[in-house]
This record gives C-alpha cells, sequence and structure tokens, in this order.
C-alpha cells in the first residue's frame, strides 16, 4: 500500500519552570494507506502530544512530517489540511459544545469549509453522518448531555468523518466507555475504514483494544518510541523489556502458574531536561553502564520489527 503519513525525527518540547519538559524525542515511523498504527505506552509517555503535533494542533519543535508527499512541518496555515487530517477525542463530552445540538455540532465543519451550497444539501448530508454512525435521526435536535457516553462519541466520530478525511488520529476513543459500547465503536471504526479506507493512528493504552483495531503498533515510553513492529509480531514476540512487561500485566481469564511476568521496579525518569542514556534504564533488569550514557537508536532487529534496546539480541 502506498504510505500515506511520515515522521521523522520529531520532537515538541514545552517550557516549564524547571527547564524544557521532553514530550515527544525524536520519534520516527510511517502510516500507510488504508491502515492503523496503534500507539501504546504508559500516561505520560507522550502519545496524546503525537498525536495533536502529527495534525498540527501542536507546532512540533523540530523534526518532518510528510502527509500525502508534502511536507507540511512548517505550513503556516492548517485550514485546508484540517479536511484531510482528523481527530476523534478521548472524552466525548468535553470536545463537544454542550450549547449545540447534534446537528449543529456536525454541521460546524461543512459550513466552516463550505461543503454544502443549500439548507437542503447540508441536512441531507448531516443524516448521512448520523446514519453512517448509527445515531438514530430523532438524535439531531438533543444536546450531548441529553446522551450517553457511547452517543456522544459517535457524534464526534461524525463530525471528524464530515470533511471525509485521510486520516485520523484516534486518541483514546474508547477508553471512557462501558466496553460494551468500546465493541460497539470499534466494530464501527474498523467498517468505515473497509468501506471507505480510512486511515489511523489509535492512541490507546489498552492492549487489547490496539491488538483488535492495528496493523502496526509502536510502543512509547517517556517521549521515545522503544519498539514497532506488526500487531501479531508485537504479541508473540516482544523484545524491549518495556514492552514485555506491558504485555505481561494484560489480565487473563485463567491464570497459570508457570506464566512469567516482566515485573518493573526502580523510579521513573523525569522528562525535564533528560540526562543522555536510555531513559528506561533506571527500571530495567538488563541495564548495563551504556545504558545510563548512550541513548540506544531505534534498530530494524527483523524485517518491520525495530527496537531502540543496547541489549535487545542478548536478552532475546
Amino acid at each position: 500500500m502506498p504510505e500515506l503519513l511520515k515522521v521523522e525525527h520529531l520532537k515538541k518540547y514545552f517550557k516549564t519552570p524547571r527547564g524544557m519538559l521532553h514530550a515527544v524525542d525524536d520519534v520516527s515511523f510511517s502510516v500507510d494507506t488504508g491502515t492503523t498504527l496503534g500507539v501504546v505506552g504508559e500516561s505520560g509517555c507522550g502519545k496524546s502530544t503525537l498525536g495533536r503535533v502529527v495534525i498540527k494542533l501542536l507546532e512540533p519543535t523540530a523534526g518532518t512530517i510528510t502527509f500525502e508527499g508534502e511536507d507540511i512541518t512548517k505550513m503556516k496555515s492548517s485550514y485546508e489540511l484540517h479536511s484531510r487530517m482528523q481527530m476523534i477525542f478521548q472524552d466525548p463530552y468535553a470536545s463537544l459544545d454542550p450549547r449545540m445540538s447534534v446537528s449543529e455540532i456536525i454541521a460546524e465543519p461543512l459550513k466552516i469549509h463550505k461543503l454544502c451550497k443549500s439548507r437542503e444539501e447540508l441536512d441531507e448530508r448531516i443524516r448521512e453522518l448520523m446514519d453512517t454512525v448509527g445515531l438514530a435521526e430523532r438524535f439531531a435536535t438533543s444536546y450531548p448531555h441529553e446522551l450517553d457516553g457511547g452517543r456522544r462519541q459517535r457524534i464526534g466520530i461524525a463530525r471528524a468523518l464530515a470533511l471525509k478525511p485521510k486520516f485520523i488520529v484516534c486518541d483514546e476513543p474508547v477508553s471512557a466507555l462501558d466496553v460494551s459500547i468500546q465493541a460497539q465503536i470499534l466494530n464501527l471504526m474498523q467498517d468505515l475504514q473497509e468501506r471507505d479506507g480510512y486511515t489511523y493512528m489509535f492512541i490507546t493504552h489498552d492492549l487489547s483494544v490496539v491488538k483488535h483495531i492495528s496493523n502496526e503498533i509502536l510502543v512509547m515510553y517517556l517521549g521515545q518510541a522503544v519498539e514497532k513492529s506488526g500487531s501479531d509480531e508485537l504479541f508473540d514476540r516482544p523484545l524491549h523489556p518495556y514492552t514485555k512487561a506491558l504485555l505481561a500485566a494484560i489480565p487473563e481469564p485463567v491464570v497459570k502458574k508457570d506464566r512469567h511476568r516482566e515485573l518493573l521496579k526502580g523510579e521513573i525518569v523525569s522528562p525535564i531536561a533528560p540526562k543522555p542514556g536510555c531513559r528506561f534504564a533506571a527500571r530495567c533488569p538488563y541495564a548495563t553502564e551504556q545504558c545510563h550514557s548512550v541513548n540506544p537508536e531505534l534498530q530494524e532487529i527483523s524485517p518491520g520489527h525495530f527496537v531502540s534496546c543496547h541489549r535487545v539480541k542478548e536478552i532475546n
């Protein structure tokens, strides 16, 4: 499949009273058209910031973002870009204007980009989008506070789809929903991808969710990418100690007595003006002096499987 998005050495720093916070630090990846890249990691690892920088809601500190063959890194206006790149936010209530009805929320991007020539055409497009995401027409005049979490998230999805974007960043879109509703939303997103060829960047901390929906998975730790591979490959053969610990934390319905768990010890280092070296070294049981002084690069260990670890070949 053709490459839709390519990110190279992307950085995003925030100035704080204690120094520069390295929220995203030298992250590189690519996403092919019609596929889903899952981004996982602990809270505070930079997943959401990465998504916002990629679609230019935040300006990058350094690095390049290439979308559909065009370098959009220093693009002055994001108006036209946001008709091709959209975002589904984590909290479906906080991301919706409580003073606007469902139809007004969905209509807003259509009006801003002047995609409908008449009121009849606008109403027809709103009905079409509501039907696409499974919202009954009777909810068109309802307000967000009158609906449950699943229906609110469907409004967010309809709003994101309104401009027919090529690329959608999904920032933990099901984490605030009940498990049964999560399944409905995930199945809806997969059906839309199969039907219309959408490309997703799916940000989550839930590994069972990311396995279900992703073609490739990027694992982040304190602003850096530590492992990237195909979804099945990552779950079958995790190579980075942090990835192993994440997978070991997934609950199992039947606990096996001989199951090996990677238990993490030690303190999480500060992302503010971090010292040279692997940021996971303080919690890694395999860390050496080199790990504490030299930052490892993301290297291809096997076809399509990239790992950032000095000792990856020794410990696997």
